[in-house]
């Protein structure tokens, strides 16, 4: 049997820290469904397939952290590279956060705000990301009375983690110089 602990800290009630833990046995042939920013595709080396940029996309790349954002194919080809240096959390729980801010039913929010906490705050999380103490403490307040943007202060932090640190690396990368070579190559005849 395979065991994986589902570690679950939720911060709440009157300003109490309540702490639940579990653990879950599931079979080896059970699959574990996971929300769409955490899917990984399977095979792929630089970028996904269905969300390959055009040259024009990739080439406008180096000009800003934004464009890569804001592309599809790039934060696809992007999270590729970020999990080639351990750290496609930071991608995960920026990707997290759009989905929360898109979110209006009030339910749905408090869940989604304690599914990300457990996957992407909290210390006991294999994805946890890094944040400084001051945006754990702002964090920590904002559980008390959950909304949509409850981590916003914490994916600005990230997000500029990303553009300062990785997203250097990325554009002085073979992994991106092999990606602009293959989208200038014509396609093999058939």
């Amino acid at each position: 049997m395979m065991w994986a602990i589902d570690t679950l800290n939720y911060l709440r009630k009157r300003s109490q820290q309540i702490i639940y833990c579990s653990l879950t046995v599931r079979s080896e042939d059970e699959t574990i469904q996971r929300p769409p920013f955490e899917r990984r595709p399977e095979g792929t080396t630089n970028c996904e397939e269905s969300l390959k940029p055009t040259l024009e996309d990739a080439r406008s790349w180096p000009s800003s952290f934004e464009r890569v954002m804001k592309s599809a194919a790039g934060r696809s080809c992007f999270r590729q590279f970020l999990r080639t240096e351990f750290s496609e959390e930071n991608m995960m729980f920026w990707l997290a956060c759009e989905e929360l801010k898109k979110e209006t039913n009030k339910t749905v929010v408090e869940e989604k705000v304690r599914q990300i906490y457990e996957d992407f705050i909290s210390i006991l999380s294999p994805k946890e990301v890094s944040l400084d103490s001051h945006v754990r403490d702002v964090i920590n307040r904002n559980m008390l009375e959950p909304t949509s943007h409850t981590f916003e202060d914490a994916q600005q932090q990230i997000y500029t983690l990303m553009q300062r640190d990785s997203y250097p690396r990325y554009m002085n990368s073979t992994a991106y110089t092999d990606l602009l070579k293959s989208l200038e190559e014509p396609p093999p005849e058939p």
